[in-house]
């Protein structure tokens, strides 16, 4: 084969390597989707449009300096080149006005699309959630406590007095209003087809929205690095149809187990949750995300087992012993 031909097939491997950046917006589980790049909701289809302006503002810049570069570099080279030194050059209003004027001009339009961009997702008042709530027959928001532990997820649901670990179920269509609260360290919650990473705070009330456009499940993660069972803290987000999800809620309401704060103690113990397990209470104790922040103020803390870091090989192994024999 000749030089030139493998030469030029090197180019064209070389030039997929960088893909290979992505790959943090793709599934961690072997999917194929981008996340990032294939938003379900309101506020993460929001973040893409506005993600998208601010790319194709900077290739305005980008691609036409890439090209002048290219252009000086061929018409001002020592052989062949057109051009010629001029040594009595030393200032040129025009171009004094093309290299402050398009920057000014780039970093105000990028300023103006972040501030609308800011407002539109904020998470204490997202104007495309208020939007979609003033709309004509507007469903009725559901409201949705979230506490973060070591190292899994509860999901209450005020209004429907029932809650679940490490599943939360959605209606498609009906805006979702999250109280987020830590149960023990930082950690970053995180839909990406849905909705942005937000910082979930020890002691700390904090606030978040969404909308699901779509039916699907969709994954969703602590972002922040938060100890050893970290990698292993997600979570499965549902949107189905009001109507599925009446006949889930039906469904949690009449599981035996209820969930008081003495109840949340235990299950707020460190946990690594390897095989997906998702539990469900009803007759949750009302008030429990407010005594969740109570406690954790005045300093409740659930030590890790050091047998849990030393050896994590046969910590895994213990619980999937556990977990066939629930099964069985």
């Amino acid at each position: 084969m000749p030089t030139n031909r493998l030469q030029s097939q090197a180019w064209r491997v070389l030039s997929l390597v960088p893909l290979s950046l992505l790959a943090g917006c793709a599934q961690r589980r072997g999917g194929d989707d981008f996340w990032m790049l294939d938003p379900k909701g309101i506020i993460s289809a929001t973040q893409d449009h506005y993600l998208t302006l601010d790319v194709l503002v900077m290739l305005l810049i980008i691609v036409p300096t890439a090209a002048f570069i290219v252009w000086a570099m061929r018409h001002y080279r020592k052989d062949g080149g057109r051009g010629h030194y001029d040594s009595r050059w030393d200032h040129s209003n025009a171009l004094e006005a093309v290299i402050w004027g398009i920057p000014i001009l780039t970093v105000g339009v990028l300023s103006y699309y972040s501030v609308k961009a800011i407002y539109a997702v904020n998470p204490y008042h997202p104007t495309v959630i208020t939007r979609a709530e003033r709309a004509p027959a507007a469903p009725a928001p559901l409201d949705v406590d979230v506490i973060s532990t070591d190292w899994q997820w509860v999901f209450v649901y005020p209004q429907q007095h029932i809650a679940t670990v490490d599943r939360l179920e959605i209606p498609k269509g009906v805006p979702v209003r999250f109280r987020l609260t830590s149960a023990t360290v930082v950690n970053d919650f995180y839909i990406p087809q849905l909705v942005g990473m937000i910082d979930v705070m020890p002691g700390m009330r904090v606030r978040q929205s969404l909308v699901a456009s779509s039916t699907g499940t969709y994954e969703g993660f602590s972002a922040d690095y938060s100890g050893a069972g970290f990698s292993w803290m997600d979570f499965k987000t549902r949107a189905v149809s009001s109507k599925a999800f009446s006949a889930w809620v039906a469904k949690v309401q009449a599981a035996p187990r209820h969930l008081s704060y003495a109840t949340f103690d235990i299950v707020a113990r460190p946990t690594i949750n390897v095989h997906d397990r998702v539990v469900y209470f009803s007759q949750v104790q009302p008030g429990l995300f407010r005594h969740v922040v109570a406690e954790t103020r005045a300093g409740k803390t659930y030590p890790t087992p050091m047998a849990m870091t030393e050896n994590m090989t046969g910590y895994l192994r213990l619980q999937a012993r556990r977990d066939a024999k629930n099964r069985d």
